[in-house]
């Protein structure tokens, strides 16, 4: 698979990366657990299919610590014990907040629920964020066919911070 065009080397498309890039240190400098952040952005990830997103949110985590059992669980989280309550409630939330169209409540109040009790308001304010996030960059890299495949951990921070 080849991209269909080349985010990075187009003037406007670098700028709006670069925009997209520096909202997300919010997310990252927020008290959210970055395992969380990541398990979030690989789920949202998984159900838009966007390889290239699966590929940095995977390679990301995996360099920060994450194991490789919980990484290839995360597709399966319903069905596995190896994510506490907290991130379950993260990654239902995720979910919810991806799959708009199929559910046209968006986030249940059971969610919502679960995530309030798990989660302080900086931390909300986080998550909800970074879903928004996650699905416009998906959207993005989608949209140009960006493939999965060549990404390095820290390379994305070293081309727009």
């Amino acid at each position: 698979m080849e991209a269909r065009f080349d985010m990075r080397a187009n003037e406007v498309a670098t700028k709006f990366a670069k925009r997209l890039a520096n909202a997300g240190l919010v997310i990252h400098q927020s008290s959210l657990p970055k395992s969380t952040l990541e398990l979030v952005s690989l789920r949202a990830s998984q159900i838009n299919g966007c390889g290239w997103c699966v590929d940095l949110h995977t390679k990301e985590a995996a360099a920060a610590g994450e194991t490789a059992v919980r990484l290839h669980l995360v597709a399966a989280w319903r069905e596995s014990t190896v994510f506490t309550e907290a991130e379950r409630a993260a990654l239902a939330f995720a979910e919810e907040g991806t799959r708009l169209a199929d559910a046209h409540h968006g986030v249940s109040d059971e969610t919502w629920a679960q995530v309030r009790e798990h989660y302080d308001d900086d931390q909300i304010a986080a998550l909800v964020s970074s879903v928004a996030l996650i699905n416009a960059a998906n959207r993005l890299t989608v949209i140009v066919h960006e493939p999965g495949g060549s990404y390095e951990p820290g390379m994305f921070a070293a081309e727009f911070y």
